[in-house]
């Protein structure tokens, strides 16, 4: 792990290419957040960059981002660490559905507010830490690659690495390995006939699409509920063995097996929520289930309201006896 102060170092290094990818993951349609959450992603990424990540307490970014006064109280008023937790699963979401490839990853640790920069290439954390100020980025006119010098310092010979034993090495014994294959795959064809292959993942799950709810009335609390019960049902439906969890939209995938559309729609009427869910069978479009939930939004956390109905949900349609013609999600 780089330490607390290779980590300050990699923020002031790099501010450019960890706005750009804050940028590219705001501007994507599979990172599903409210409006204030992304104004608190884009507050704590930018009070770090700019040195200030210890300071990132609930009471300022309530004061920052949330409009509360200084009497904020995070025991009473849970808004921060609720939105923190909304943020992380939106982050994790967003990572795995599109950002897998991104050269840079940007997570909210457990247990305080101040995100995180990692980077996906093989040691670039330790040339981050080494380099603070730019001081050992190459200067033009230098050869990096030059025989018997490293980095152009004249005189100087370059170390010996690992990959220069491996790749004469590595080549004849790809090449050797390829050839063990050829004749191993023929010899368990002919020593095991009558076994089949085994049938992939993707081809034998159902599928389920978690299309965006809406949010009805134009209230902003309505607006987050939306969102925040399409993000839990994601998080609890991904856990199910038995299903493969696609991104809106990509529906149309050519695999087989049964595949689902779960829509929604909330609507808050002073302090009480109301849920509308339904599953549609993607084959003809035909409603298999569908459910009304109103809960009362007083002396409760939005997460609660949110874990609690998502876990209902699940529950109800797992165990439908229409899914069972249709295909069952157990």
């Amino acid at each position: 792990m780089v330490p607390e102060e290779g980590q300050a170092g990699q923020a002031r290094q790099e501010p450019e290419n960890v706005r750009l990818q804050l940028d590219r993951i705001l501007a994507s349609p599979e990172f599903l957040a409210p409006e204030r959450g992304r104004r608190f992603l884009q507050y704590i990424v930018e009070e770090t960059l700019d040195g200030r990540g210890e300071q990132l307490k609930a009471s300022t970014i309530a004061q920052a981002v949330f409009g509360r006064d200084a009497s904020f109280d995070a025991q009473n008023d849970p808004v921060v660490r609720i939105e923190a937790g909304r943020i992380r699963r939106a982050l994790e979401r967003y990572y795995l559905v599109c950002g897998h490839s991104d050269l840079i990853e940007i997570t909210i640790p457990k247990g305080g507010y101040a995100p995180h920069f990692s980077s996906g290439e093989d040691g670039s954390n330790a040339e981050i830490a080494a380099a603070p100020n730019g001081e050992n980025k190459q200067q033009p006119g230098h050869d990096q690659g030059q025989p018997g010098h490293e980095r152009g310092q004249p005189g100087r010979e370059r170390p010996l690495r690992y990959r220069d034993l491996l790749l004469p090495i590595g080549v004849p014994a790809l090449f050797g390995a390829i050839a063990v294959l050829a004749l191993i795959r023929p010899l368990e064809s002919y020593l095991s006939p009558s076994e089949t292959p085994p049938t992939t993942t993707l081809t034998s799950k159902t599928r389920i699409v978690v299309e965006p709810f809406a949010a009805l009335g134009g209230t902003a609390r309505g607006a987050d509920l939306a969102k925040g019960l399409a993000d839990q049902l994601i998080a609890k439906l991904m856990k199910v063995d038995s299903l493969v969890v696609l991104a809106p939209g990509r529906s149309g995938v050519e695999t087989s097996g049964s595949l689902f559309n779960l829509q929604g729609s909330t609507l808050v009427e002073g302090t009480v929520l109301h849920l509308h869910v339904r599953l549609i069978n993607g084959a003809d479009g035909a409603v298999v289930w569908a459910n009304q939930y109103d809960r009362d939004l007083r002396d409760q956390t939005t997460l609660n309201v949110e874990d609690e109905i998502a876990a209902q949900i699940i529950l109800e349609i797992s165990t439908s006896r229409k899914l069972n013609g249709a295909g069952s999600l157990r």
